[in-house]
């Protein structure tokens, strides 16, 4: 175990609990920097992945969140986002935590071992899945145990693990590797290995967002606008993408029942509801295109 990175001492460790907060502080700020870096050249697996992720959507499959501990934290992180975010269905996703999701402030180590239960938790996993398996480690029992289910059914497997050369890392068809330095707490992956692995799930989720279509100019066109702050940002992307008014904006997104993207196509000359959604058919749901074909026929 003393050979993984992230079992190793931090070349600052020797004498860090003696420092000035601080000193100690600008530690930890510049391994959190340096943890941060090493999502860059994990770029190909990463567009790979989201790639797959896309498909696993388009295809009606389902995402599912594979970890434990603080990798399960992260990866639970981003799975609750991406229904408001951008109106994945909660159907396509899961998430599947060594232990269960913590409803107190408990969370046992042990579980982690716990793989028993994980055939009959991935029951019904299909081939048009995409598992995005996290562990720091890159040897976590519970995670590596689902992954190799996840390939007997044939699923896409994304994994994230912080020690090169990982069992995850070799089993998976997309292999992120985030070769993080050692902890200033060692063994800590909460912290440098944890942040990394935000970064690469957020990088993950966005870029598959782009590939289906729900990002438009930085702008989260897919958006589920479900409270006040959501409803204003919805109305400010349908006037700014549509060059129209707050009115008008309004008006559309009410004609759309609260979509984004048709809102945008009624607000920019489409005369009705079933209009937009055939132009967003036609062009696999990249509101671009839509448009564009909108506009030639204008």
């Amino acid at each position: 175990m003393a050979t993984r990175t992230t079992e190793q001492l931090h070349p600052d460790a020797l004498g860090f609990d003696m420092l000035p907060l601080e000193q100690a502080a600008k530690i930890l700020s510049a391994s959190q920097v340096a943890a941060s870096n090493t999502s860059g050249a994990a770029v190909p697996a990463i567009s790979a992945g989201a790639r797959a992720m896309a498909r696993t959507i388009r295809a009606g499959g389902v995402l599912r969140y594979v970890a434990a501990g603080s990798s399960g934290l992260m990866a639970a992180a981003d799975a609750l986002e991406l229904n408001g975010t951008f109106s994945i269905q909660p159907a396509q996703i899961r998430i599947h935590m060594a232990g269960g999701q913590p409803v107190g402030v408990e969370m046992p180590g042990d579980t982690e071992d716990c793989v028993d239960a994980l055939a009959e938790e991935l029951k019904g996993i299909a081939a048009q899945d995409t598992v995005i398996a996290v562990s720091a480690s890159g040897s976590t029992p519970y995670t590596l145990a689902a992954a190799e289910i996840a390939k007997t059914a044939g699923a896409h497997v994304i994994g994230i693990a912080n020690n090169s050369g990982s069992a995850l890392l070799t089993l998976a068809d997309s292999p992120i590797t985030l070769a993080t330095p050692p902890e200033v707490i060692a063994g800590s992956t909460r912290m440098g290995a944890g942040t990394a692995q935000k970064i690469a799930l957020n990088m993950l989720s966005t870029l598959m967002a782009v590939e289906l279509g729900h990002v438009h100019d930085g702008m989260m066109i897919n958006v589920k606008a479900d409270n006040i702050k959501l409803r204003q940002r919805a109305r400010d992307i349908v006037s700014r993408v549509s060059s129209t008014t707050q009115d008008t904006a309004a008006k559309a997104l009410e004609t759309a029942c609260g979509e984004v993207k048709p809102a945008i196509l009624i607000a920019a000359g489409a005369t009705t509801l079933a209009q937009a959604r055939s132009l967003l058919e036609a062009s696999n749901g990249h509101l671009r295109s839509a448009l564009t074909d909108l506009l030639k026929h204008t």
